[in-house]
């Protein structure tokens, strides 16, 4: 063969080799991600109309199933049988809007693959499975319908969880939306009447919003101090009635406009108990940038969490910001400043506290079941990050019992149950404060003994309004939460 020829047929060759593996790499590998872009309106029409697999709760409530249609059994309609309850958690699957929540995130396992689809046909050929799967999910449906109840009409989320395992018990946000009401007929004004809503329905404030924490960030200050060896619960300090804040002509004071003790000195563990302003902007001071902002990192701020659904990560601000303005170190060390966090975010630091230091993966999807009820896979709890030590945990656990037995937190506590807790009331620009609670019981559980960790944000104080605090609004949500778990009657 000359030289002519073989280059021709060397071009050849390699021009089929291209041609071949495009349409490979286009089939076969990034095939699924174009079916499944919520753009491609034809193929999501067909995948609209398949049979997708059952959600169901930890206590077996069935959130999220397809209807055959009774015209045609080989075309499934989706219906949410719970509602609103469930609408930022399972999510929607819809023809128009595409996908959200965990009909999105775990669209592989709920979609059949009964279909024309190269990946559908290689799957059977292969003997895989191609029926739609199931998930089985963390959620207790008691809690998810108590914490619907009791966060009402106010804007805001709740969120609950074993500590020890990471399984999501409850999580609400509200206001909610019907998902129902994005199926069928007139879907199009539904979709828009929502998104145009400046409530904001459509926003899961659970994971995909920020808020100032305001005083329940001290836990992660104290964590700090207690790390570093720069104070204990008995250390004494300065008790005025403001703090002058360095280099700034701004001043920070406590919530009651007065001392957190005698007007002379105050112990850090009554200062934690009463959530005094001074006391742990002065303690923020003395930590420190690089060891409040690492000791914020290691609680998870500043990372994306791991979780069924994509969730905000949350913000501290780095400790270069603070090398030039001590008064924002101070206002951050009280939770305000630039510092934002997420209800997941709070109630993982309350579980850090909980599970001796330990953070555990949250997770939603407890196991993934086939068309004939057996169980395929179950989500084995993780350990995602070690925040603190259990001495610093023990210590703060502690001081979160003294809260809520004789602080803040009292509007938290469950007759016979140890409860800790930490409050927290953020200041909002031109309008009423957030309220915040963070909490868990019982403190200092055998391992036999369920534990809850409950975070509760409800923005702008609620119905309360500029009257508002973490412990009048906040802290009786979580309550209600912690009781219905241990099975604890609250008089009326």
């Amino acid at each position: 063969m000359n030289g002519p020829v073989r280059h021709l047929a060397i071009a050849l060759f390699l021009g089929f080799a291209l041609l071949v593996g495009a349409v490979t790499w286009h089939q076969i590998i990034v095939g699924p991600d174009y079916r499944d872009d919520s753009r491609n309106l034809r193929l999501v029409a067909g995948r609209t109309g398949r049979e997708r697999g059952t959600i169901i709760t930890a206590d077996g409530v069935v959130v999220s199933r397809s209807v055959a249609d009774p015209d045609d059994p080989r075309v499934f309609r989706r219906e949410y049988p719970e509602g609103p309850l469930y609408s930022h958690v399972v999510g929607y699957s819809t023809l128009l809007f595409g996908s959200s929540g965990l009909e999105q995130t775990r669209g592989d396992d709920l979609v059949s693959n009964r279909d024309a689809t190269i990946s559908g046909v290689i799957r059977a050929i292969l003997g895989g499975d191609v029926r739609a799967k199931g998930l089985g999910l963390t959620i207790n449906h008691e809690l998810q319908q108590l914490a619907a109840t009791a966060l009402g009409d106010q804007r805001g989320a709740v969120v609950a969880l074993d500590p020890r395992t990471g399984a999501i018990l409850a999580m609400v946000s509200a206001p909610t939306f019907d998902a129902n009401d994005l199926l069928g007929g007139g879907v199009a004004a539904a979709g828009d009447a929502l998104a145009a809503d400046p409530d904001a329905p459509l926003l899961n404030r659970v994971i995909a919003e920020t808020y100032a924490p305001g005083s329940t960030f001290k836990i992660i200050t104290t964590s700090a101090a207690l790390e570093t060896g720069v104070a204990g619960p008995a250390t004494e300090f300065d008790d005025p009635i403001a703090l002058e804040l360095p280099g700034s002509t701004a001043v920070i004071r406590n919530f009651s406009r007065g001392p957190c003790g005698d007007g002379d000195s105050v112990e850090l563990q009554r200062a934690f108990a009463r959530s005094c302003n001074t006391t742990f902007a002065a303690l923020g001071l003395e930590v420190g940038a690089n060891d409040l902002v690492s000791t914020a990192q290691a609680f998870g701020v500043n990372s994306d969490v791991p979780f069924d659904l994509t969730s905000l990560a949350s913000f501290v601000p780095a400790t270069e910001e603070f090398d030039f303005n001590l008064a924002g170190l101070a206002q951050t060390a009280i939770g305000e400043r630039d510092v934002r966090v997420t209800p997941l975010q709070m109630a993982l630091v309350g579980a850090a506290i909980a599970n001796g230091g330990e953070i555990m993966e949250p997770y939603l999807v407890a196991e993934v079941f086939n068309s004939d009820a057996t169980i395929e896979s179950v989500t084995e709890p993780v350990v995602w990050r070690r925040a603190i030590s259990p001495a610093t945990a023990a210590t703060i656990a502690d001081l979160m019992e003294l809260a809520v037995t004789s602080g803040t937190g009292t509007r938290a506590a469950v007759p016979g149950i140890r409860i800790g807790g930490k409050t927290g009331t953020a200041e909002v620009p031109g309008g009423p404060p957030h309220s915040w609670f963070v909490g868990y019981g019982p403190v200092e559980a055998d391992e036999d003994t369920p534990q809850i960790v409950v975070a509760v944000l409800v923005e702008s104080g609620g119905d309360a309004g500029e009257s508002a605090t973490g412990g009048t609004v906040a802290a009786p949500i979580a309550q209600q939460l912690m009781a219905a778990f241990f099975g604890v009657p609250l008089a009326d």
